[in-house]
């Protein structure tokens, strides 16, 4: 009697699960055909002192995207180095000889 009141309890909840998931998939879908039109984006031009822009909120971007003026950076913020694969090699060499190998450990705890 207990084993088909645990199918029962997991039918259910597989059935929730189900369910959650299609309608998660819906509102997704829904989300994803929406137009936000020029929200969330920056207007640099056009705009008063209060943030209007044309009756439209501007949204100001975040303060590490502007420079010591205010005006905003058209910059990449990150830029990587390409490096051979033998010197990435040499590197991680480097790091797992300069870090301690349990081995290490035990012949320290040996000698103690």
């Amino acid at each position: 009697m207990l084993h088909l009141l645990y199918i029962l309890a997991f039918t259910i909840l597989a059935f929730l699960a189900v369910g959650n998931l299609i309608r998660n998939l819906m509102m997704l879908g829904m989300e994803s055909q929406r137009s936000y039109g020029n929200r969330g984006r920056f207007a640099p031009d056009g705009s008063d002192s209060q943030g209007l822009t044309n009756g439209r909120i501007r949204s100001v971007p975040h303060p590490e995207l502007l420079d010591e003026q205010g005006n905003i950076v058209n910059e990449p913020f990150l830029v990587m180095r390409s490096i051979t694969v033998e010197d990435a090699r040499e590197r991680l060499d480097a790091l797992y000889n300069a870090s301690p190998s349990p081995s290490d450990d035990k012949q320290g705890d040996a000698q103690k």
